[in-house]
């Protein structure tokens, strides 16, 4: 394929590719998507423009949009308003970055394999790239897309239910939440109880608003559907953190991209610390297992879903 091509039409035209054909096709479809959705740094205020362009293209695995992409397979969510919400939902998630890694946070100086945004341009034009992203998240999702969808009633509704779900996963019983706690508890000694419940709200939350937001925008889910996605994406979003922890443990800076070995440094609560390295390596593989039994209702259109989770897991970086 030589044209740009948007993420979602990577995923309905490679449906039937091998998986990491299908992730990097996505992934670089994710390109077009955000450069369509972000200002162009010709826009006043041209540097605030490309601080976000900085941060936001050309990094990162793009687990949120793969599992948006994935759900909305299974529940044939049409295309244009899949590529906002996967917009949407890592225009906030880099946010959260750009903000956990200024110095009043964590004071990171690497991320994503570059320099962070603070230490790239200065600490008040990270606080507004932050902020400016978060607003452009929502203003993506909640564009009119009757142009693009004319034959869609329902499609204001869905629109206003998917708003509603990233706001709450964003927020304060959500990812800010986690966060917080997470600021709160360096140096102190947490159960395993407090510790999931932290990273349910930190990460957690913001992957299970990937799954639910690429259903949401397709047909109406059954409750015991609805319970099934939850379930999935409640195994991943742990696996995702303890795997972050096993890795922040036993990888290298330059395989992250980031600062390896911080969260010891920093003394923070870990997987690892609290589990030790083997016992956090088998949880993950529990986890993974329960992401993959949560989907068992959906068969093989589900094939997307149940291959992240193995990523997520299985990944290095």
């Amino acid at each position: 394929m030589n044209a740009p091509i948007t993420a979602a039409g990577a995923q309905m035209s490679l449906a039937s590719m091998a998986f990491a054909d299908w992730m990097n096709q996505v992934q670089a479809g994710m390109e077009h998507v955000l450069d369509r959705f972000l200002a162009p740094t010709t826009v006043v205020p041209a540097r605030l423009h490309e601080a976000m362009r900085y941060t936001a293209m050309d990094g990162g695995k793009r687990v949120r949009p793969l599992l948006v992409y994935a759900a909305g397979d299974v529940f044939d969510t049409p295309p244009a308003l899949l590529d906002r919400a996967a917009a949407a939902v890592e225009m906030i998630h880099v946010y959260s970055l750009v903000h956990d890694d200024m110095p009043c946070m964590d004071d990171d100086a690497l991320r994503r394999g570059k320099p962070t945004v603070h230490v790239k341009y200065d600490e008040a034009t990270a606080l507004l790239v932050g902020d400016a992203l978060q607003a452009q998240a929502f203003e993506t999702l909640s564009a009119p897309l009757e142009a693009e969808l004319k034959t869609d009633a329902d499609l204001p509704a869905r629109q206003l239910r998917m708003l509603n779900l990233l706001a709450q996963a964003s927020g304060s019983v959500g990812m800010c939440g986690g966060q917080a706690i997470d600021l709160a508890s360096v140096g102190m000694t947490l159960s395993l109880a407090e510790l999931e419940q932290m990273h349910r709200l930190k990460t957690g939350a913001l992957l299970r608003a990937a799954v639910m937001l690429g259903a949401l925008g397709g047909k109406a889910l059954t409750r015991d559907e609805s319970a099934a996605l939850d379930d999935y994406a409640r195994a991943i979003g742990l696996a995702f953190q303890v795997v972050d922890d096993i890795l922040d443990a036993t990888a290298d800076s330059a395989t992250l991209g980031k600062t390896a070995g911080k969260d010891a440094a920093d003394n923070k609560p870990t997987y690892v610390s609290i589990l030790g390295l083997a016992e956090s390596q088998a949880l993950a593989e529990r986890l993974r297992g329960d992401a993959h039994r949560a989907l068992a209702p959906f068969g093989d259109k589900a094939r997307r879903l149940r291959e992240l989770a193995d990523l997520i897991v299985h990944r290095k970086t």
